[in-house]
């Protein structure tokens, strides 16, 4: 049986949508990727707003890894916990990319509960808000959210939220010159996720053939791939088509398999690693196999850095383009590093204590 856990699979089904499961966690990146970003900038500045106390800013909340895998997801748990003086303040957070927004929009779980058949404004929590092309911010309640706020539907969300009114929001932000170096890493940021990530889209255009030509499902799913090129083409499709393939178990086999290859140009890396992303997803783990997943990202790493050029640029070959082959080397690191986070959080599973079990 393939596990997963319930906040993910929720997380899944509401917020997938049309995108895979790999396309998924890169958008759940930005966001988490802006709110480490932030992290110390509101840690500061809650000294600021209350001298003279011991406060402390921790990640909370299901993209408190930056991966957003397992053990992320949907949770109600809120973006960041405060300490102030020993007392718990929770803070979510949001931002602004663009300037002309008319509407200004909050969830409406995050706003308010229902109680006794009424509705009210959660208490003890507080809104983080960042405009960023005016390097602004605003630190406000649900209450005035909801006070100032009217419910509408967001199509972007697929649902109501309170939203409230241009004219309304700007006039609360307060300028704040730090929030510059702020704003600018979390675009250099996502600039890089943004850029090894559009080799999913190149893929796509060069498959693109492939994929439309996809007209026997079930055939595909028993077939079997004669090398790396072939095995990388049916995982991307099937990935696409939201399948599997048959005896998922041997697949996932044979992808570490083809991480032992002596000689690995980067994009024959990027397709090894994507096929064991995609495939560890979809399957159950035993302990052995963990193990040698563990050896199959050492030896993936290890050529990936050796591949580095000290220049900024990673290159394979000397007849290669060193910034596909950067795009190539930068999009197998992101996808090993979520490897290595899940082996801790799978590692925890495995005590010897209990009976091995599969995740």
């Amino acid at each position: 049986m393939n596990y997963q856990d319930a906040r993910e699979i929720y997380a899944q089904s509401s917020d997938i949508k049309s995108r895979t499961y790999l396309e998924y966690r890169k958008d759940m990146k930005r966001k988490a990727i802006a709110e480490l970003e932030v992290l110390p900038w509101l840690e500061e500045k809650l000294r600021e707003l209350n001298p003279n106390k011991q406060i402390t800013v921790r990640k909370s909340g299901g993209d408190r890894f930056l991966w957003f895998l397992r053990k992320g997801g949907i949770t109600r748990e809120p973006d960041f916990i405060a300490e102030i003086d020993g007392q718990i303040v929770e803070f979510e957070f949001q931002y602004a990319d663009k300037e002309d927004l008319k509407f200004y929009d909050f969830k409406i779980s995050k706003i308010v509960k229902r109680k006794h058949h009424t509705v009210k404004p959660i208490e003890g929590k507080f809104f983080i808000y960042i405009h960023k092309p005016l390097l602004k911010y605003a630190i406000i309640t649900p209450k005035w959210i909801m006070e100032n706020g009217i419910r509408g539907f967001v199509e972007a969300w697929r649902s109501e939220a309170f939203r409230v009114p241009k004219e309304k929001f700007e006039e609360i932000l307060l300028p704040d010159k730090k929030l510059e170096k702020v704003c600018y890493m979390i675009d250099v940021k996502n600039f890089i996720l943004e850029f090894q990530h559009q080799l999913i889209d190149i893929l796509k255009q060069k498959l693109s053939k492939l994929l439309q030509s996809v007209i026997d499902q079930e055939k595909i799913l028993k077939m079997i791939p004669r090398d790396l090129e072939s095995f990388f083409e049916i995982c991307f499709i099937l990935d696409n088509l939201n399948k599997i393939p048959e005896n998922i178990q041997t697949w996932f086999l044979k992808a570490l398999s083809y991480s032992t290859k002596e000689s690995h140009s980067l994009e024959n890396v990027a397709k090894i690693v994507y096929c064991l992303d995609f495939l560890y997803s979809k399957i159950t783990l035993q302990q052995y196999e963990l193990s040698q997943l563990i050896k199959s990202i050492e030896l993936l790493l290890k050529k990936v850095n050796g591949f580095y050029k000290g220049d900024g640029f990673y290159s394979s070959s000397s007849y290669s383009n060193p910034i596909e082959e950067t795009r190539y080397a930068l999009f197998s690191i992101n996808l090993l590093e979520d490897l290595i986070q899940r082996y801790f959080v799978l590692l925890s599973k495995f005590s010897p204590r209990r009976k091995s079990r599969a995740y």
